[in-house]
């Protein structure tokens, strides 16, 4: 937002110099006396250039001083409602940052630099300390909805939809950030659902997914479901991609259980289907090759009109939970921090974005999901909620979560344009 209010003072000003230029001056500049000097000058006392003029410089004066204080007054932003979050006793929540449009997924480096990727076309950096932003940088723009970002050895990588690039030695780099270098450029190109939440894992890969082109569909140049509805993953310098997951409709959210190193990943239900089915779901992925059922089978137990004839959902990887119909759940992290109480290691948080075709709105909200490692005895309890109001409306969105190594929990909000960071003291 601080690039948009450059742009406004610099309209503003020149607003100030046009409109108080007097009536005969020319475009650019204030030239009134040499016009005047050779114009004849009327008969009517009333239409002396004197008298003009000085009425028009009592005008100007007063519009002119009405505009500078405009000019270099605070442009404001409304307060966000951070005092509607409802959270459990001993919970805090602050905004970190309001100025981070259409915010996303986020990483952050050892050196405590906060990356973001947003659903606009730009990539942000937040120099943190003590829990404060004390610097903002957009240092990538005129990307393909950037939504992922990863770290990894001194560079961010970024998704853009059919690409991602990588920008090397950032962190010392962020005033003049470096051009980025493309890591591979042959991903599907497609926009629905091509925005892309990327990350390492143990192994070293880079997990690149590919959400389905459609609502509901299989792809006539795609049968075997290894390009589209898929999870799949990439040596850092972008070769040797392959699929690992099949039938997953679109996962925006993952993360590595932190004692088994196994993939745990949400996925988006088909809409269309009502307000209470299909379920998104949290899913878990022991060995590579397994098939979660997309378009065949939706949220574990619903059989595709259309495509479910011939595969049932028994067939099929079930979920570790269901989230629930339409609550769009995206990011998602396990909490292996010591800040919060003992019962929350190893949890799972899940940022919630919130329905858009339910006759009822429904997410818009953090859950918390307490599970075994091996996916069995799920547990699912709001943590975080109120961006939601009263009349259906919203004021806020949840896009991703990331604890951060004090043991705090960092949520991302694309609708608010905001990052905002929970504490926990004991009450």
């Amino acid at each position: 937002m601080h690039d948009d209010r450059t742009a406004i003072r610099t309209r503003l000003a020149r607003a100030f110099q046009h409109m108080t230029a007097p009536p005969d001056a020319p475009r650019g500049g204030f030239s009134a006396a040499a016009r005047f000097a050779t114009q004849p000058r009327p008969s009517d006392p009333a239409l002396s250039p004197r008298r003009n003029k000085s009425r028009w410089t009592r005008s100007a004066t007063r519009l002119g001083i009405a505009l500078l204080i405009l000019l270099l007054a605070p442009l404001a932003r409304a307060a966000l409602p951070i005092e509607r979050i409802q959270l459990p006793p001993g919970f805090h929540i602050e905004v970190l940052s309001d100025d981070v449009p259409a915010a996303r997924e986020m990483t952050l480096s050892p050196q405590g630099i906060l990356y973001v990727g947003s659903m606009d076309s730009r990539v942000y950096a937040l120099e943190l300390r003590d829990g404060r932003v004390v610097k903002r940088h957009v240092i990538a723009s005129g990307l393909t909805m950037p939504v992922g970002v990863a770290w990894r050895d001194g560079a961010l990588y970024v998704s853009a939809v059919s690409s991602i690039v990588r920008l090397d030695g950032i962190d010392t780099h962020l005033d003049n950030p470096p051009k980025p270098a493309v890591v591979t450029s042959s991903l599907p190109d497609s926009r629905h659902h091509g925005w892309k939440f990327i990350a390492f894992g143990p192994d070293g890969k880079l997990y690149v997914p590919q959400g389905a082109p459609c609502n509901v569909c299989l792809p006539a140049t795609d049968p075997q479901r290894t390009h589209y509805a898929m999870i799949g993953r990439m040596d850092p310098d972008g070769t040797h991609y392959e699929t690992l997951a099949r039938g997953v409709r679109n996962t925006v959210g993952f993360a590595w259980h932190p004692r088994t190193h196994e993939l745990w990943f949400t996925d988006n239900g088909r809409d269309m289907l009502g307000d209470d089915i299909p379920s998104d779901k949290l899913n878990r992925l022991p060995r590579a090759g397994l098939d979660f059922g997309f378009p065949y089978c939706h949220g574990g137990d619903v059989s595709d009109p259309e495509f479910g004839k011939d595969h049932p959902c028994s067939a099929f990887t079930p979920p570790v939970a269901q989230l629930g119909a339409h609550v769009a759940a995206l990011g998602m992290r396990f909490y292996t921090g010591t800040m919060f109480p003992p019962e929350y290691r190893d949890s799972i948080f899940i940022a919630e974005h919130g329905s858009w075709n339910r006759s009822k709105k429904v997410g818009y909200r953090v859950v918390r999901v307490s599970v075994d490692a091996d996916g069995k005895h799920a547990k699912q309890q709001v943590f975080a909620q109120g961006w939601l109001n009263a009349d259906d409306t919203q004021w806020g969105r949840p896009a991703d979560v990331l604890p951060l190594p004090d043991g705090s929990l960092l949520i991302s909000d694309d609708y608010a344009g905001a990052i905002y960071r929970v504490t926990y003291s004991k009450p």
